[in-house]
């Protein structure tokens, strides 16, 4: 399969969908303006992209399930305006363009982070009350499933003990919890998304959570990496900023070329997790295998 074909015809669905939902313009504008400029600064949308895929190695159709894929990238930039801020990463850009609180201030930049996060809720929840064929019960579990990854257990928690672990001694324990709290929550739950919506059986949504855990580790990895050795107008944001923070990151714990080979087992891993499907999952396997060759 061609993967350049695969991502660019699954991220015009979300975009296509995203660009549907600010059609209706909230109120006030401003606060549109702001959630609207970082949803369309340029993401790739692995995460929805990744619901998809694993939805269609499930056997469904990827258009079924577009609006609660495109929930997910509501949380993925809700975390990218915070995580900005200058309480927390401090950023001037992000993917090229200022970052949001220095186009809209911080008191909007919040703000547009909170509707955000709870709209994606609004959209999961609200395919129910408009008619869908995903079962009621399915739902419910994909809601606990995202609320786990978006919060205290998931991706909050990680983002609050790298913030703890700031200028700390470096602890491979701790440095695992980030990696898999702060990134590799989301990701894993948007994996399991598509198996859930399509009522998979214990030993595929088992699969599905393996290769999601394999991958979005590997994914952090790969990011610390290209801290350090990535071009900034490549990259769309400043390099080094790990290391001026004094971040918990596997290059500083265990050099380039260690954290290199770390990456490439778990992304052999998560291809291992994948035997039980068949060609449906090739994308899936071509997403595992791209993460290693990122370059932004």
């Amino acid at each position: 399969m061609d993967l350049k074909v695969y991502l660019k015809e699954k991220r015009g669905m979300v975009d296509s969908f995203l660009q549907s939902y600010f059609e209706s313009c909230v109120s006030p504008a401003l606060l549109n303006d702001a959630m609207a400029y970082s949803v369309f600064a340029g993401g790739k949308r692995v995460r929805p992209i990744l619901a998809l895929a694993s939805y269609e190695a499930c056997g469904g159709k990827a258009e079924d399930i577009v609006p609660f894929a495109s929930a997910l990238e509501f949380i993925h930039t809700y975390s990218l305006i915070h995580d900005d801020l200058p309480a927390m990463d401090n950023d001037d850009l992000r993917r090229g363009k200022p970052t949001n609180h220095k186009v809209f201030g911080e008191g909007m930049a919040i703000l547009a982070g909170d509707a955000l996060l709870t709209e994606a809720f609004y959209l999961i929840s609200s395919a129910l009350l408009n008619g869908t064929h995903i079962r009621p019960r399915s739902l419910l579990k994909l809601i606990r499933e995202v609320a786990m990854a978006a919060g205290a257990q998931g991706m909050v928690g990680g983002q609050a003990e790298d913030i703890l672990s700031e200028d700390a001694a470096m602890e491979s324990d701790n440095l695992s919890f980030i990696h898999t709290h702060k990134t590799g929550a989301l990701i894993t739950a948007s994996v399991r998304m598509g198996g859930i919506l399509a009522n998979a059986g214990r030993r595929e949504l088992s699969a599905l959570t393996r290769y999601g855990e394999n991958i979005g580790h590997a994914f952090q990895i790969i990011d610390d990496i290209l801290d350090v050795r990535g071009e900034s107008a490549e990259l769309g944001k400043s390099t080094g900023s790990d290391e001026r923070k004094k971040k918990m990151t596997y290059p500083g714990l265990y050099g380039i070329d260690l954290s290199m080979n770390k990456a490439e087992s778990l992304v052999e891993s998560a291809l291992d997790a994948l035997q039980c499907f068949s060609e449906k999952a090739d994308p899936l396997r071509e997403i595992a295998l791209y993460i290693l060759k990122r370059r932004n």
